[in-house]
């Protein structure tokens, strides 16, 4: 089992997961020639994919979606909610009939020999979903664009081998940013986003033992930087209530415009 980060960021997502037999994105919020591109590093083109998962209707997450969808017909999964934005944004374009198929969150959907368990997460969308997806014993999670995380959530990403949480801000530098007053009330809000302090406590609240690989995920360009993401959520977990330090896990930074280092299961 695979996990990449092809893209990750504020201005646009994506992320592959797959086994030797069944290859899928989580989101498509890049243009296409970009995920094409990131799937070649894999070795790999849009025409070896199984399935694309979609978190919510956000542009930063269905970019790409319309071209791939027209240029090799994959299937597209989301709940019905998000269905229901995307088609009334109009932002995709005319899509092929019988493209989207509708999951539920709680309810595990099987594409191959991967099980995608998408939960609900807090979020100003539609419907969005995070996912957890397994193959036998391993499993990974995506969990981005949460203003808030409980203990359902917790629930659904314990366990993990390796995880993309989001550490979207810095809390001083997006209250003393350049954002309008509305922006910076949304992103700090229970539907906005994960600081970098709050992903260093959920992180703590999932850590393990058998935990390999932590990819932390949809940087602000605005309100962060990698550097800060990473020492701010790596203290967290070393001063956190919890048995580890830092440097008992592999922590890294997804990118934002590049793949990330492949994470092997």
């Amino acid at each position: 089992m695979r996990l990449c980060s092809i893209a990750s960021g504020s201005s646009g997502n994506c992320i592959y997961v797959g086994s030797e037999n069944t290859s899928l994105l989580i989101d498509t919020g890049i243009s296409g020639k970009k995920v094409e591109f990131g799937l070649n590093s894999l070795d790999l083109t849009t025409k070896d994919l199984d399935g694309i998962f979609v978190t919510h209707e956000h542009s930063d997450h269905i970019k790409g979606l319309g071209v791939i969808a027209r240029k090799c017909g994959v299937p597209i999964y989301a709940t019905a909610g998000t269905i229901q934005a995307m088609e009334q944004s109009g932002s995709l374009g005319k899509m092929p009939d019988g493209i989207f198929h509708e999951i539920q969150a709680d309810e595990n959907c099987r594409i191959g020999d991967l099980t995608v368990h998408p939960f609900h997460i807090s979020h100003d969308a539609a419907d969005p979903v995070g996912y957890r997806i397994s193959q036998g014993s391993r499993s990974v999670g995506i969990a981005t664009d949460m203003g808030v995380y409980d203990d359902y959530i917790v629930d659904n990403l314990k366990g993990l081998d390796a995880i993309l949480l989001e550490a979207n801000h810095d809390v001083n530098m997006l209250q003393v940013g350049s954002y309008p007053y509305y922006l910076k009330r949304r992103i700090l809000g229970d539907r906005g986003h994960l600081s970098n302090e709050t992903a260093g406590r959920l992180l703590c609240r999932l850590l393990h033992d058998q935990m390999k690989d932590i990819l932390l995920g949809h940087l602000s360009k605005e309100n962060n930087y990698e550097a800060l993401a990473y020492e701010t959520v790596c203290s967290e977990v070393t001063m956190g209530d919890n048995p580890y330090k830092a440097k008992d896990f592999r922590i890294a930074v997804a990118h934002r415009d590049q793949a990330s280092e492949i994470v092997e299961l």
